[in-house]
């Protein structure tokens, strides 16, 4: 049960880290959770572990964050800072990706310990930055202007343009993570493992995005509430 309690606390600590970001720092606390959640998620990503009967990667909580970032930016800031966050995730994921080859190249010391363990795993990372590269730019992009998409049908269908949130979070993620899953799992992995493991990390990484898709609803309602009292605030000030 270790690896799931891990899990679900990491789960709760990262999207308590987007609200609290948003709270004292506004969007750009989200541009920075957008790119530090990015680096990350492109280490994690390397690591394969058992938890809730599937086997899985370790980076699909903070990819899972990214998504929050971004709906968090759609619902409270516009479709523009949404899509900035995504250019800025792409940005740290393209920077991150040559600097860590980049040190491949550096003959270490004979004193050098860590070279060898760099080595180890970043030597494997080019392909699965690059995957990770152009399937992130492809869902974000995707969930963003989806967002977008179902929030203009519930305003044209029912005349509120706040009502609906759950529909558009939900709607917009759970479309973009098929996307997303489907096109990490082909890109990174295939060649690597076999047809059923690459079959168990989609299904695995879907029901995982699934679940945390349905949980970040309530960080998105809490993040407008945020917004609305720094609204309330601003007009008291003026």
């Amino acid at each position: 049960m270790i690896n799931e309690l891990l899990l679900i606390g990491s789960l709760v600590f990262i999207f308590s880290m987007v609200l609290t970001a948003y709270k004292f720092f506004g969007k750009t606390g989200l541009y920075c959770m957008s790119a530090i959640a990015t680096i990350l998620a492109n280490i994690e990503v390397l690591i394969l572990i058992n938890a809730f009967g599937m086997e899985q990667t370790l980076g699909n909580v903070l990819f899972a964050a990214t998504f929050l970032v971004t709906d968090i930016l759609s619902e409270c800031e516009g479709k523009k800072a949404a899509n900035k966050a995504v250019w800025i995730g792409m940005f740290t994921s393209l920077f991150f990706l040559l600097l860590s080859q980049s040190w491949l190249l550096y003959k270490p010391s004979e004193n050098d310990w860590a070279m060898s363990s760099v080595k180890s795993v970043f030597s494997n990372t080019p392909r699965m930055l690059i995957a990770s590269f152009v399937v992130y730019a492809i869902s974000q992009m995707f969930d963003v202007w989806l967002y977008h998409k179902w929030w203009a049908f519930t305003e044209r269908k029912f005349g509120d343009k706040r009502k609906f949130l759950w529909l558009r979070n939900n709607g917009s993620t759970l479309i973009s993570q098929i996307l997303n899953t489907l096109l990490f799992t082909v890109f990174a992995f295939y060649g690597t493992y076999d047809i059923k493991t690459l079959l168990s990390i989609f299904a695995s990484s879907y029901v995982i995005y699934i679940f945390t898709s349905l949980l970040d609803t309530p960080a998105v309602y809490l993040a407008r509430k945020i917004c609305d009292k720094q609204k309330v605030k601003k007009a008291e000030k003026i």
